[in-house]
């Protein structure tokens, strides 16, 4: 691909959003968050009534929906069925919704096509937990973000709490180390660093500062592969 595709993966609470999303303000880039389509789907199937069990409605589900991401200035929204759910999809029930959505292979497959169309033609900063290995294998500049789970699930609940979910921080450490299970032993496109991946651990470290050290290694591969820029 002519331009650069940044793929930045990392288990639940690592940051990923808040990253990817400053990265993308820094570069001039697009961000794309591949958590927030599994929540749209989740909801959807929530609102026509489909069982997160029901394997085959919720690959049906996800045909089905129209989901778009859109910038409202610093802020990213989402747009299903021509709706803005953004709102609609925080909360920790929503992520453990989500969250076994994305364990479908059938819902995971029809995702991944869409985000490989919406990522096509470069200049995108996607995230999420297979983004490296199997959604854009060949990006120009690979991260896996990560941190010790309980700076993670304290970085979830201060998440909540910010957007106004009032939750106790013990169910959220449990919640993180579960989620860490299930992405890790799911079969489909399980959680795991990709091997040219640059590995960032995270937990000492500010957003600003994992978003700028990241910026500065997409400006070094940037040049690398279109030195004629670096000297224009």
């Amino acid at each position: 691909m002519s331009e650069l595709i940044i793929a930045i993966d990392g288990p639940v609470g690592s940051g990923k959003s808040t990253v990817a999303r400053r990265v993308a303000e820094l570069l001039g880039y697009l961000h794309l968050d591949s958590g927030a389509m599994y929540r749209a789907v989740a909801l959807r199937a929530a609102r026509v009534g489909v069982s997160l069990d029901d394997t085959a409605a919720l690959e049906r589900v996800a045909r089905e929906a129209r989901i778009e991401m859109q910038m409202d200035g610093a802020e990213r929204r989402v747009i299903l069925d021509g709706e803005d759910v953004t709102d609609s999809l925080r909360g920790p029930d929503m992520s453990q919704q989500s969250s076994r959505v994305a364990l479908v292979p059938g819902v995971r497959r029809v995702l991944v096509t869409h985000q490989q169309r919406m990522g096509a033609a470069g200049r995108i900063v996607v995230e999420g937990r297979d983004i490296g290995t199997v959604v854009f294998p060949k990006a120009g500049l690979k991260v896996f973000l990560d941190a010790d789970a309980e700076v993670r699930a304290r970085r979830r609940w201060l998440e909540y709490e910010q957007k106004g979910v009032h939750v106790e921080l013990s169910p959220v450490v449990e919640e993180v180390r579960e989620r860490d299970r299930r992405d890790r032993e799911r079969a489909a496109s399980p959680l795991r660093r990709a091997p040219d991946a640059v590995y960032v651990d995270c937990s000492a470290m500010e957003a600003e500062e994992v978003a700028r050290l990241i910026a500065l290694l997409a400006r070094d591969r940037e040049a690398a592969e279109h030195p004629q820029r670096a000297h224009s």
